[in-house]
């Protein structure tokens, strides 16, 4: 997200930026950025301060004077500070960008009051505000331009701390990715079993995916980084995406499991976690609570057998 910013920052001069106390770790500050101060009030970044709804009333303001594209970061968890303004933009139509990072239990030793569990589920409740949770630096990308581009609502990026492996993509996924959904992994044949995911879970349902195809389960893996921009896609679409012969449907997700059932029906399930977390290092935290390949594989191999 960083580097999107660093790349779009010298073309769009009405990119006015800052952060709630933590430029420094959602990486919203660029290269060009200026800091707006009472010596030097024409720049094109504000740090506001341990202040969230306040920046996010402020961005409402700037979207609303016109003129200006604004974006402002924080922890996600922090996002329940913002949700009344974050509620305006969306009913007002603004064009806004949320910055939320530090995206799930991978935060690790912040602990469970830093550990985002039901708040993207929380935030895709908020009609007209389009939520995005990409996989890697493509799907981020995707997600930046689908913000910059909109005209009729804010954006909110749900982005991880921890490193993600940047997955390999064909011609049609790559121009799929802005649909909000797209066959990321296929397998020969028709699928036996579905696996979707989002942000830092797509690495883990392709490792589930790798296990089970060395076994003969033949899974397709479908990334889901926009799941309002997916449901608004034709039903041609949805449907060649996620087949509806296939009812083995696993959705991977780092959080709450509401929502998910949408998606995966009454005979799917969801590898998700509906409890606040622990104090640990993320990859700890992660075993602990069944984000692995080799779980995910087992919560496929049980949806099989049901079906």
């Amino acid at each position: 997200s960083g580097k999107c910013l660093a790349a779009l920052g010298p073309g769009l001069p009405e990119l006015v930026g800052g952060s709630a106390d933590l430029a420094g770790s959602n990486l919203t500050r660029r290269p060009d950025s200026a800091v707006v101060t009472a010596d030097a009030p024409d720049g094109n970044y504000l740090n506001y301060g341990v202040r969230e709804f306040g920046m996010a009333c402020a961005m409402n303001g700037l979207a609303l004077h016109g003129g200006f594209i604004p974006y402002g970061g924080t922890f996600l968890v922090f996002a329940d500070y913002l949700r009344s303004a974050v509620r305006m933009a969306a009913l007002m139509g603004l064009k806004v960008a949320y910055v939320l990072t530090h995206d799930s239990i991978g935060v690790g030793e912040d602990g469970p009051t830093h550990q985002p569990i039901e708040h993207t589920a929380s935030l895709r409740l908020i009609p007209n505000l389009s939520v995005w949770r990409p996989a890697d630096a493509a799907e981020t990308a995707a997600a930046w331009t689908a913000a910059l581009t909109r005209e009729d609502g804010p954006t909110a990026l749900i982005l991880s701390r921890q490193t993600l492996p940047p997955q390999p993509r064909d011609a049609e996924a790559s121009a799929n990715m802005a649909r909000g959904g797209y066959v990321l992994a296929d397998c020969a044949g028709e699928p036996q079993a579905l696996l979707l995911a989002t942000g830092s879970e797509v690495a883990l349902a392709m490792d589930a995916a790798r296990l089970l195809a060395a076994s003969g389960v033949r899974v397709r893996v479908v990334s889901l980084p926009c799941l309002d921009r997916f449901a608004a896609q034709p039903q041609s679409y949805r449907d060649a995406i996620l087949p509806p012969q296939v009812a083995a449907r696993v959705a991977v997700e780092a959080g709450c499991t509401a929502g998910w059932w949408q998606w995966v029906g009454t005979k799917g399930a969801v590898v998700g976690l509906d409890r606040f977390g622990e104090s640990a290092p993320g990859k700890v935290l992660f075993a602990h609570f069944g984000f692995t390949p080799e779980a995910v594989a087992e919560a496929v191999r049980r949806t099989l057998a049901g079906n």
